[in-house]
């Protein structure tokens, strides 16, 4: 399988764990990383990693030289990260590649580069000609899948965007993905918007007019789903393959409370196998050689198992 990886933020450590990810796949039969970024990035990264060459990559020519410096938050590379994901996603559609996945990006980076960017999940919808509200994250880590109805906005915002339609889309995008992976129909357990799903309308009507009439209307299509149950009381039982949050919060804090910083999000309800890490830039350790790479590896191999 041929994954791109691009290099994220060029500044933040992106370009270090995309090289170290390729290097431990470099004798794999079946796994073909291609760095996608500015040659003179990966160039640069590979010079301080101590590397004779670099990894297979695309030049993607994005970053202006005066715009890289490892550890700084500029618009410049901001830009860049967008443009990386562009190229890869061409690529893709060229037939030369089959998958993408995305390093670390700066959303205060790309947004002050005058791009509107809340992640990848929305980013990839662009690209592919895909409505946003029809792209979502599925976080996974050690055999625990999140999916997120709603994701980087206020909790405002997403209450009153929430519709049973949008659950519905959400938990189909599941069934298709686990399809896509080669993964049995899975069962879907969905949180409830309030505590305890509101009891009843005790604690509010959302889950009344949003998430009860999406699950009465799932089951009716023949999808195994639960719910709605409070998010707490779901986790506890772990009854399900893959659960669905109705927020940002819901679905990331279990997730990185089990497993900080080797999370793997994977946007689903596109046409592309597109995934990326769940961790920052770390800003803060850009350019230094001791960035883990890990998170990228077991990224690579969630997407090597979809055909």
């Amino acid at each position: 399988m041929r994954i791109a990886i691009t290099l994220g933020d060029p500044n933040g450590i992106g370009p270090e764990v995309t090289i170290k990810a390729a290097l431990h796949f470099a004798r794999h039969p079946n796994i073909k990383p291609l760095l996608v970024g500015d040659g003179f990035v990966i160039e640069n990264n590979a010079n301080r990693l101590g590397l004779d060459a670099t990894p297979p990559f695309v030049d993607a020519e994005a970053l202006e030289p005066a715009g890289y410096s490892p550890g700084t938050l500029d618009p410049r590379a901001g830009r860049a990260t967008v443009s990386y994901v562009e190229t890869a996603v061409r690529l893709v559609r060229e037939g030369k590649a089959d998958a993408i996945i995305g390093c670390p990006h700066s959303e205060t980076a790309v947004n002050r580069a005058g791009i509107p960017f809340s992640g990848y999940p929305g980013l990839v919808a662009d690209l592919t000609g895909m409505p946003r509200e029809r792209a979502f994250m599925m976080l996974t880590a050690k055999g625990l899948k999140i999916v997120h109805a709603t994701l980087h906005e206020s909790v405002s915002a997403a209450l009153a965007r929430l519709s049973p339609e949008l659950v519905i889309a959400a938990a189909e995008a599941i069934v298709a993905t686990a399809h896509r992976l080669g993964e049995k129909p899975p069962t879907i357990g969905v949180f409830g918007i309030n505590p305890h799903a509101g009891e009843d309308g005790l604690f509010g009507d959302d889950d009344e007019r949003v998430t009860k009439p999406a699950v009465a209307e799932l089951k009716k299509r023949g999808i195994a789903v639960d719910g709605p149950i409070g998010g707490d009381l779901l986790l506890s039982q772990r009854k399900h393959d893959v659960y669905l949050a109705m927020f940002h919060d819901q679905g990331h804090i279990p997730i990185k409370l089990i497993s900080p910083l080797r999370a793997s999000a994977m946007t689903i309800g596109v046409p592309v196998l597109f995934a990326s890490v769940a961790h920052g830039c770390a800003f803060d350790i850009a350019g230094k050689g001791i960035a883990d790479p890990t998170g990228v590896i077991e990224t690579i191999e969630l997407l090597a198992g979809a055909a």
